[in-house]
């Protein structure tokens, strides 16, 4: 049985191996580059006006749609932004350096411009089911754009797992983990308050949910950053040395000291891509069915609020946690039984090198938070995949289900469920990045149209 065990592990080791590797890789950055130059560098040009459009009042509420701008980017930085900004970042730099988080960097603002045709082509080919909630994402501009319904149907199957997986059952067994280590909470209790509170928010469908991500997301957000920036504060005179290790590892590799081996300039590439793509799901298509639901007068009006998801997530938030671990020096370090720190073990190191007391309740706190908010997330982007699959009367069943495996995930060890989920997560973004190949030619068409009225707003 162990041995069978095992070959599967290998198996999905394999896959997992060729389905994040450097195909997808290039075909990410390729999408990425090319819209960057097609669309003259969008994202960095309207960064400003978009993120007024995402945290103003002006046109919060113009046109049709379920939920505000702001509670759209809400919904899909809570699933967007986790245990990822603060372990994942933490495990790039131990195997890259800190030349990885200078390619996380660059990945994001290519991947701005992936989030912004995603959620262009989300909202101008959305519909509306017969509960009156707006129904959009990579599935569906798929399917209404190009007519390929296969391709929909493999994003919608791809979306459906891994939502139950690494958006529902990891995310329960990580937060019980740091719970029961932290203060001694039983898993299954953990487990079961937190399907009792995501339980109760599902019932109210996508506005519930906005509300909900609209208090969490910038609460866990702004207390995260404020911990960081407190150390930073504390060890400003160290700032400029780490930026400038940021930027030499990046093209000249890092050497080895204490437990970390080192890394050379292509290790630093290609993890701090991988990572930097996940950490802001820019390619997946997750987001654009979160910005299918904003009320928006104009899809690049939405388009453009989405954006700003991949400047937050990972240029804010992982830099927050990247430039922690370069201040505080922990890289390398080794536990009591000399094994190297990593992951979230080295993000708490740093913050408890600062903070002896408090610094383990920040990073916890954090992660509650965090794990929280990305079941919610995730939470309705598979309901989404799922009700296109098998139609509305399946969302019932869908919630109940989601709800369900909370505790059981919050108690089960499952290295299986990983792999799989980052499999499907993976395979997410084939279809996602052909359909936007596909329907460049839309987005620069809707880009241009948007850019003329946005011209005579403010001339006005």
């Amino acid at each position: 049985m162990t041995t069978f065990y095992d070959a599967i592990i290998q198996t999905l080791n394999t896959l997992y191996g060729w389905v994040w590797g450097l195909p997808l890789l290039i075909l990410l950055m390729g999408v990425g580059i090319y819209l960057t130059i097609a669309l003259k560098g969008l994202q960095i040009r309207y960064l400003p006006y978009a993120l007024r459009l995402a945290f103003g009042n002006r046109y919060q509420d113009k046109g049709e749609g379920d939920i505000s701008h702001f509670a759209s980017l809400m919904t899909a930085l809570a699933a967007t932004i986790g245990i990822g900004n603060i372990a994942g970042v933490a495990t790039a730099i131990t195997i890259g350096g800190f030349g990885a988080l200078f390619w996380m960097w660059v990945t994001a603002l290519i991947g701005m411009a992936i989030k912004y045709a995603e959620a262009i082509l989300a909202v101008k080919y959305r519909s509306v089911d017969s509960r009156g909630e707006m129904c959009g994402g990579p599935m569906y501009f798929i399917e209404k754009g190009l007519g390929w319904k296969w391709l929909a149907i493999c994003f919608a199957i791809f979306g459906a797992i891994g939502a139950f997986g690494g958006g529902n059952i990891l995310q329960a067994n990580s937060v019980a983990e740091v719970m029961h280590g932290m203060f001694h909470i039983d898993h299954w209790i953990t487990g079961l308050v937190i399907a009792i509170f995501i339980g109760l928010t599902l019932i109210g469908g996508i506005r519930s949910i906005g509300k909900v991500a609209s208090i969490l997301v910038p609460f866990m957000a702004i207390f995260y950053i404020g911990a960081a920036i407190s150390i930073l504060i504390l060890h400003y005179d160290y700032i400029p040395g780490a930026f400038a290790m940021i930027f030499s590892s990046a093209f000249s590799g890092q050497a080895a000291t204490g437990g970390f081996v080192g890394a050379g300039v292509m290790l630093a590439i290609q993890v701090g891509v991988s990572r930097g793509l996940m950490t802001s799901e820019a390619g997946l298509g997750t987001a654009s069915i979160a910005a299918a639901a904003a009320k928006t007068d104009f899809p690049g009006r939405q388009a453009l609020v989405s954006m700003t998801g991949c400047f937050l997530a990972t240029i804010i938030m992982c830099s927050a946690t990247g430039l922690v671990l370069g201040v505080t020096d922990v890289l390398g370090s080794v536990d009591a039984n000399g094994k190297v720190l990593n992951g979230a073990r080295l993000t708490l190191a740093a913050f408890q090198s600062i903070f002896p007391l408090a610094g383990g309740y920040i990073v916890t706190i954090g992660l509650l938070f965090f794990g929280f908010t990305t079941l919610l997330g995730w939470a309705y982007y598979g309901e989404k995949c799922v009700e296109y699959l098998f139609g509305e009367k399946s969302v019932f069943w869908y919630r109940l289900l989601f709800t369900s495996l909370i505790v059981p995930g919050a108690i089960l060890e499952l290295d299986l469920v990983w792999i799989i989920s980052d499999i499907c997560n993976g395979l997410m973004a084939f279809p996602n990045l052909i359909g936007l190949s596909a329907l460049s030619g839309v987005v620069i068409a809707e880009t241009k149209a948007f850019l003329k009225v946005l011209a005579t707003e403010r001339n006005v």
